[in-house]
């Protein structure tokens, strides 16, 4: 059975920036479960007897190779698309993460082609399908 096509996935995701409203994503690699090519924000499943923050700040040290700073806690969001002609559903609870840019790096090579730093108002193309929500539903807190 797979998360989210097979029952309702549960993903810790993350928004981490430098303080100075940059952000970091990744670019999806073929290795990636979807949406391949697509820039997205960082994120990771939860496993059963892990706690939220737990998760948060295992997966960013996964992905980025970082410490979490600070972290503040944005909201729950239902993610509902189509992918491939299945239909996905995840819940994802949402955190902005303060980490310090000098110490990121790609530490998921197999799962990201690259990552970069960017404004809100200067973000890459093409972006995952559900990052314009997130950020449009998180603008102000972000």
């Amino acid at each position: 059975m797979k998360k989210g096509t097979d029952y309702i996935g549960v993903t810790v995701s993350f928004f981490c920036h430098d303080g100075s409203g940059n952000y970091v994503l990744q670019k999806r690699s073929v290795r990636c479960r979807d949406e391949h090519g697509r820039w997205d924000c960082g994120g990771g499943g939860l496993e059963f007897g892990d706690t939220i923050e737990q998760t948060l700040r295992k997966e960013i040290k996964e992905e980025y190779g970082v410490d979490v700073l600070a972290y503040e806690f944005l909201g729950v969001r239902d993610a509902h698309r189509q992918h491939d002609g299945v239909n996905t559903h995840w819940v994802s609870l949402d955190h902005k993460v303060l980490v310090d840019r000098e110490k990121v790096f790609n530490a998921e090579p197999h799962k990201f082609d690259e990552i970069g730093w960017f404004r809100l108002d200067t973000l890459p193309e093409p972006l995952h399908s559900m990052l314009p929500t997130a950020i449009a539903r998180y603008r102000e807190q972000l």
